[in-house]
């Protein structure tokens, strides 16, 4: 019985040892496809801020820098808005009480 288990151990083992290879090898192209496509969408990104979004004297950090400012700033007017609508309407239900 002690040869038909060492027999199975070796299955085994091979068995793992393949999956494991196939594993890595899986995971490996996954992380150069999602490298490639992040590395390719920064480099579309860097030549439209360039082009249609940078201001004179200004470079690409800068000018993605002020973007995400002036987005900051439209999302906080935009919820001071909803909350000022939001006092209101509740004013209204509640018959300007």
């Amino acid at each position: 019985m002690s040869k038909l288990k060492d027999a199975n151990k070796k299955i085994e083992d091979t068995v793992v040892g393949g999956y494991k290879k196939i594993e890595k090898g899986v995971v490996e192209g996954y992380k150069k496809i999602e490298n490639g496509t992040v590395s390719g969408y920064k480099k579309v990104e860097d030549k439209f801020v360039d082009k249609f979004l940078r201001k004179d004297g200004e470079t690409i950090e800068d000018a993605k820098a002020r973007l995400k400012a002036d987005e900051q700033k439209r999302k906080e007017e935009h919820e001071e808005k909803m909350k000022e609508l939001k006092e209101k309407q509740e004013k209204l239900i509640n018959g300007g009480k």
